[in-house]
């Protein structure tokens, strides 16, 4: 089995002429059937918005697409909050989702009518403290602690987690800030990353509507919105099945009329936060091999490293990898494919089976499209990479330059030496 890039060896040699290689190339029309897809799978719940993750990818083109389709924003920083505004997103259509947070972040946050969710109990006071009041809408992450399961086995393990409330604190927490003024409340939760099943939304729906149901029985507190946050994966691999997100919509629609809707609860919105769903698989990474090396392994460098796709070195993630222009020849080959950090563990491929590949040949690999180029850094004085979408059209536009010495050294401006190096 085998993954398909949807960008061809042609395309990307026309893009080379003008961009070099290292570079994340993005699908507009993969991007944009999903977020279709995505907003008919819940067009079920009047209230329903998914919250792109920013931290997922912060380009500023690909979030504007995504805000043709109604989609907000998921932020969990200062300059998230910025971005989303100067996007013109608006109120409550952002979402401020953070940890151990900066009080400026909440004075922002608040200044600009995001909806604010609180991490922890002790925020409550905390956030009283910063802004001076409490806001009149406000959300509350719930974390479960142990494990969680459903019926695939044990996915996650929350109680190791540092994010969230226990129940007993969401349930003093909403009371306490129905006592100092808010008036709509949300509930979020995060327990579990990156599920390959369609079965997890429904089942953490079931989880956290059975608590709201519970929260209105005892304190008469009802719940407005209900945020799944994300979770939702995508298949790395080629032998895992997608996710189908119609059959995801369809689980939680299901398990809302079962215990929502009879405990009077039929007007609470639906919340999604992805990231990785959103935007993973229409992104790929396009570097060029440039060395091979034949030691006690054999091994293919390539100009692209960690500094460009930081997940296969701090997870030991798997992106398939498709050699353009040899996707028909036989995968007979094994190598290590790295990159050139001084860490061993700067390698995009261990003992994966390719074509024969050869110096100058293109290598495109699959699924960066979140938690790609967004998590690039800085390391060895390595510069982060272009980011180029595809048009619907068969074009391509530059959505983002790569980085220049000038921009590595721009912080030092109080020293005189690096004049002279920019």
């Amino acid at each position: 089995m085998t993954k398909v890039p949807f960008v061809t060896k042609e395309k990307a040699e026309e893009i080379i002429r003008e961009i070099p290689t290292p570079f994340h190339i993005y699908d507009e029309q993969g991007i944009r059937a999903n977020a279709k897809a995505v907003k008919d799978a819940f067009a079920w719940n009047p209230g329903f918005r998914e919250y792109f993750a920013v931290k997922a990818n912060p380009n500023p083109f690909l979030i504007q697409i995504l805000q043709e389709y109604g989609c907000g924003t998921d932020c969990s920083s200062l300059t998230e909050l910025m971005l989303s505004k100067e996007l013109h997103f608006t109120g409550e259509e952002i979402m401020f989702s953070s940890n151990d947070t900066p009080a400026e972040e909440f004075v922002y946050a608040d200044e600009i009518g995001a909806t604010i969710n609180l991490d922890d109990f002790t925020h409550i006071r905390f956030l009283e403290d910063v802004l001076g009041h409490i806001p009149e809408t406000i959300s509350l992450r719930y974390n479960p602690g142990g494990v969680y399961q459903i019926s695939n086995g044990i996915m996650d393990n929350p109680g190791d987690a540092k994010y969230g409330m226990t129940k007993e604190q969401l349930f003093e927490g909403y009371q306490i800030l129905r006592d100092k003024g808010a008036k709509r409340f949300g509930l979020h939760a995060f327990l579990v990353s990156n599920t390959v099943t369609n079965d997890y939304y429904p089942s953490l729906a079931e989880t956290l509507f059975r608590l709201v149901v519970e929260l209105k029985e005892k304190t008469g507190i009802e719940i407005s919105f209900i945020n799944l946050s994300g979770g939702v994966g995508i298949a790395y691999t080629p032998e895992q099945t997608p996710n189908d997100i119609a059959a995801i919509g369809a689980g939680v629609h299901r398990v809302y009329d079962e215990v929502l809707v009879p405990a009077g609860l039929g007007n609470v919105a639906i919340y999604t936060e992805m990231g990785r769903f959103m935007m993973g698989p229409y992104g790929g990474l396009v570097t060029t091999a440039i060395h091979e090396k034949h030691i006690y392994k054999e091994y293919i460098g390539v100009d692209a490293c960690a500094v460009n796709l930081m997940r296969p070195a701090m997870y030991g993630a798997y992106h398939h990898i498709t050699v353009l222009g040899k996707e028909d020849q036989p995968c007979d080959h094994q190598y290590d494919v790295a990159g050139s950090l001084c860490e061993n563990n700067d390698k995009f491929a261990i003992d994966r089976m390719l074509p024969k590949i050869d110096k100058g040949d293109l290598l495109f690999i699959h699924d960066t499209g979140a938690h790609g180029f967004a998590m690039g850094y800085n390391y060895n004085g390595k510069l982060k990479s272009a980011e180029v979408l595809l048009k619907e059209d068969g074009s391509y536009q530059l959505i983002r330059r790569a980085e220049t010495p000038k921009d590595y050294f721009a912080t030092f401006d109080c020293f005189d030496i690096i004049k002279g190096l920019v």
